[in-house]
């Protein structure tokens, strides 16, 4: 079975198999169940890091895979993405700033 396909106007995409969409969904699955588990465990601060990091992972395999970023040959997909990850970083850096000035704490 081809991976590939040519669409009307003669460019390529990407046919992901069903057997690599279930295994990323199962891996995604496990992920949330170690999300959950972990909720149960007190690490004291790392919790936060713990829950951040898997959701990280998770969100890297859905962008990956599902939004099939992985199969793409276009140059602008790389600088859209480096520039959301550039304004979620601000945005994030922002709001800690912020929370780290508050007297209140």
């Amino acid at each position: 079975m081809a991976n590939h396909s040519t669409t009307q106007h003669g460019t390529s995409e990407h046919i992901s198999s069903i057997a690599s969409s279930i295994t990323i969904w199962l891996i995604l699955l496990v992920c949330t169940g170690l999300t959950v588990g972990a909720a149960f465990i007190d690490l004291g601060p790392l919790n936060t890091v713990v829950a951040l990091s898997i959701a990280t992972f998770k969100a890297t395999l859905v962008v990956l895979f599902f939004m099939h970023v992985k199969y793409t040959h276009e140059r602008l997909t790389p600088l859209v993405i480096v520039s959301a990850l550039f304004f979620l970083g601000l945005l994030l850096s922002l709001s800690m700033a912020d929370f780290g000035t508050r007297g209140w704490h």
